[in-house]
């Protein structure tokens, strides 16, 4: 079949639209994400993906593909949830997406102390959960870590994780400034957070992306990639597919 200038055109025009509705559904609703790190082990692995809702704390530059310099607000903000999990722009560049847990609002005081998590003075309960043969990754080792259940001040309750040896345990106190918030990895040993303050620190309400909502996909890249189809059984985490990050 021969085409025309007119088929050209119309073809030129169905792929322009396709793109315009994608870049709308992607900046406006829901973004894929892919996990390349263990730091928010065990709630999410490497190579969970996952879908963000980018309507969860309203829009900024940030919502939009490459973060065009368009404007300095950030419109229809919803104030995000102690225990959160979130995708932001890093402070440091303002082009890299992280993934962390929300542990401070504004105003708030976050230390720790003898490996306890306290906010605004007030420790954050912790119970140790007995997980028998249960490992995590931090970067490429295998660790045996202690499995704590915490519970935020307003109920939120999650898996955080601590290394049995050389484990953090004391920092000075955090101040979250106005408009800003303070997050941490679940896997504390070994995540890159605001407790880092020259590279990540406390983030800007604009640098926030949205909340992760789903996990669509999972493979484990460390036994090999997903085109090795005779291998799926081992690769593919067919248990974590559309599983839905708790929120409780």
């Amino acid at each position: 079949m021969k085409l025309n200038k007119k088929n050209i055109i119309e073809n030129i025009k169905t792929i322009f639209y396709a793109l315009i509705i994608a870049i709308i559904i992607r900046s406006l609703f829901f973004q894929p994400f892919y996990i390349p790190s263990s730091s928010m082990e065990p709630t999410l692995l490497v190579g969970d993906r996952l879908f963000v809702t980018k309507y969860s704390y309203g829009y900024s530059k940030h919502s939009f593909p490459f973060s065009p310099n368009i404007t300095k607000y950030r419109f229809l903000f919803k104030e995000p949830k102690r225990g959160d999990v979130v995708v932001f722009k890093t402070p440091a560049d303002n082009r890299t997406d992280y993934i962390k847990r929300l542990i401070g609002l504004p105003g708030d005081i976050i230390q720790f102390i003898d490996g306890d998590l306290f906010i605004n003075n007030s420790q954050v309960i912790k119970t140790k959960i007995k997980l028998p043969n249960k490992s995590i990754y931090c970067g490429s080792e295998k660790i045996q870590p202690i499995f704590y259940e915490e519970k935020l001040p307003n109920g939120i309750k999650y898996l955080a994780v601590y290394n049995k040896e050389g484990s953090y345990k004391n920092s000075d106190k955090y101040l979250v400034p106005l408009n800003h918030y303070f997050f941490l990895g679940d896997n504390r040993d070994c995540s890159r957070d605001s407790r880092f303050l020259t590279s990540v620190g406390y983030v800007n309400k604009q640098n926030l992306v949205g909340k992760a909502k789903i996990i669509f996909f999972s493979s484990d890249i460390k036994k090999g990639r997903i085109f090795k189809f005779w291998k799926w059984n081992k690769i593919i985490r067919f248990d974590r597919f559309f599983s839905m990050i708790k929120y409780h």
